[in-house]
């Protein structure tokens, strides 16, 4: 009897030259998943420069509906992963109506235009752990039946996102998965976030670039860190593996004070430097802590983390070594 060859699975990926969107590329790549990739014609590719020859891309932009439907009707896609967002929590504050017109309004023309589509495809939307905002001390670690205490334009649009994909599942049907990440890092993370503007001073200040001296904002932060390479792998089980219209946490359950990143990166470096606090780089309100409890997730996957967070740092000084 003839063999019958086993068609390869399509994934379009939102967001896909950003920081996760790269990555999550790199890993669906390694699974022999055909990779399509939505990309606006400003955006950059330095993120999948080296896998740019293997991704199909397609010219679409969340606030144009139109170019949503073209794309999805192209592609008939398996999984959709919706990473694509205004992600800055610093940038929300400086244009809230953008960030809410981005991640809220992209987001209901790329249900729609899943939805109109009439195709059997499984849906994964990256929500986020700022959704839980301030949390009292007695409800850690985080689960998802948490009360959700928005405290940035960035946390209120994300959480209408995910209430969005829940009323889509449940008024449509749409097969949507709303994972809440955690925060992730590594490589590749932009140097708006606090870790990884770390690590590109200290590159700076190792090339003499600039005086041995880091500027900080709030070190008294507390959160939850995965390495993004666990954080992408979460989502791809997520569409093989969890129940549409429900929500999961994705977190390590360990917590690191900002300061102490801080401290673990500087004792990365041989050069002497010195800290100093900068009023620029503080938050109008910023959530004291996120811990997370993924044990809905795990019970459900089987994921959980496997690098370590001395080994995220160490790679993510390395990437800014070369990048300066």
């Amino acid at each position: 009897m003839p063999t019958i060859k086993k068609q390869k699975k399509k994934a379009l990926v939102t967001g896909i030259t950003g920081f996760a969107g790269s990555h999550l590329a790199e890993l669906l790549l390694n699974e022999n998943v055909e990779v399509h990739g939505i990309q606006r014609w400003r955006s950059k590719n330095d993120n999948i420069e080296h896998i740019t020859n293997k991704i199909r891309f397609h010219e679409a932009d969340l606030l144009d509906a139109h170019s949503l439907y073209k794309v999805i009707g192209e592609v008939r896609p398996q999984y959709v992963f919706h990473l694509a967002a205004q992600s800055y929590v610093q940038s929300s504050w400086a244009s809230p109506s953008n960030t809410l017109e981005v991640n809220i309004i992209g987001s209901v023309h790329l249900f729609e235009a899943v939805r109109k589509s009439g195709l059997d495809i499984v849906m994964q939307i990256a929500c986020s752990s700022e959704e839980y905002g301030k949390v009292l001390p007695s409800e850690l670690p985080i689960r998802e039946t948490n009360a959700l205490r928005p405290l940035s334009p960035y946390a209120v649009s994300k959480l209408a996102m995910d209430y969005l994909g829940y009323q889509y599942y449940e008024s449509y049907g749409v097969k949507i998965i709303r994972t809440r990440g955690f925060n992730h890092t590594g490589p590749r993370r932009g140097d708006v976030f606090a870790e990884s503007t770390f690590a590109k001073q200290i590159a700076e200040i190792e090339k003499g670039k600039k005086v041995p001296v880091v500027y900080v904002g709030n070190l008294e932060a507390r959160r939850d860190y995965t390495d993004v390479r666990d954080m992408v792998r979460a989502y791809y089980l997520s569409v093989e593996r969890c129940s549409a219209g429900e929500v999961y946490n994705i977190a390590s359950g360990n917590v690191w004070k900002i300061g102490d990143v801080l401290k673990l990166l500087l004792s990365m470096s041989r050069v002497k430097i010195k800290v100093v606090k900068d009023k620029e780089r503080m938050r109008p309100s910023d959530v004291e802590v996120l811990v997370g409890d993924a044990t809905k997730f795990k019970k459900q996957t089987g994921w959980k983390p496997e690098i370590p967070f001395t080994k995220t740092m160490e790679d993510l000084l390395n990437y800014w070594r070369v990048k300066v």
